[in-house]
């Protein structure tokens, strides 16, 4: 099967300021960290895209709009499901002691959990307090499914795959490593941020050469690469197709190279008043999120 072909390179989501309505659009300056400078609110310029994210034949057109808020690529209507890798680097797997896994470790997030590009973190009430859940950062790149994918072979995996962008799977460490299943811990609201550009198959012709990068409060904590990953795009298309049909707008975390907070001596942890960026290569940029402890301005007026 052939590769999907798309005509935007580079496809963002976002409120515009002619119209105060959702459009997607290519951003006109192709090298632009568009996260980034949503962040510093500078002036960012799309050509309109004409259709769906998911549509590959979406036209890019000549009309230009001024993005007043950026959003996720994704709108969480056109996800079909957010499934997700854990482990899944072998630097990883080492600072945690824990052996490389001979099989995926899988879990589900609904979506719920996802919030856009300079959206807010929320550590819920069940998760405080923080130095004692240790809610934890992990950058990751995200594999967009653009066609219906069922038992694909490693050699064509490819093929089913629209684009890629970027996450950061917020986890919180003591609810995690409780109980066996990792679904309750990761499946809080509003704590994975998504986005800021999905970046078409079609621009990333290798995803195990995408650099990774983690930044809290202006210090890096995270520098990596998808060559590190124990399942590639390959391998984890195929394998997660085995039976079972990955429809279009299916989103797959691929896991979080070394350097997470729990890892760390002592621990490093989110807490309320954090800026964490997620930032990745090849033209995905970077989430900019701050942190917010639920009902934290609640009991600092007490």
């Amino acid at each position: 099967m052939a590769p999907i072909k798309t005509q935007w390179t580079r496809l963002i989501r976002f409120v515009a300021a002619e119209t105060g309505r959702v459009h997607i659009g290519q951003p006109v300056d192709s090298k632009l960290d568009v996260g980034l400078a949503a962040s510093k609110r500078q002036t960012i310029k799309a050509y309109e895209i004409v259709g769906t994210a998911l549509d590959p034949s979406a036209q890019v057109t000549k009309t230009v709009l001024t993005v007043q808020s950026l959003l996720s690529p994704l709108s969480n209507e056109e996800i079909k499901v957010v499934r997700c890798l854990g482990l899944n680097y072998l630097d990883h797997a080492a600072e945690s002691n824990i052996a490389p896994p001979a099989l995926p470790i899988l879990f589900y997030k609904p979506v719920t959990t996802l919030v856009g590009p300079l959206g807010t973190i929320t550590i819920p009430r069940v998760a405080q307090p923080a130095k004692e859940q240790i809610p934890d950062y992990e950058a990751e790149m995200v594999i967009v499914i653009g066609k219906a994918a069922r038992d694909v072979s490693e050699a064509d995996a490819l093929d089913y795959v629209l684009g890629y962008t970027g996450a950061n799977d917020v986890s919180f460490r003591a609810q995690q490593f409780a109980v066996s299943q990792w679904g309750f811990s990761k499946s809080f609201d509003n704590t994975n941020p998504l986005g800021p550009v999905l970046v078409s198959n079609n621009a990333i012709p290798d995803p195990q050469q995408i650099l990774l990068k983690c930044t809290l409060n202006e210090e890096q904590v995270q520098n990596g690469t998808t060559a590190e990953q124990i399942f590639g795009v390959r391998k984890t298309v195929a394998f997660l197709s085995q039976g079972t049909t990955l429809e279009p707008g299916t989103i797959i975390m691929t896991g979080t190279p070394k350097g997470v907070g729990f890892a760390r001596k002592p621990p490093v942890y989110l807490k309320d008043g954090d800026k964490v960026i997620v930032w990745l290569d090849n033209g995905i940029g970077s989430l900019v999120n701050d942190v917010k402890e639920e009902g934290a301005t609640v009991r600092a007026k007490l």
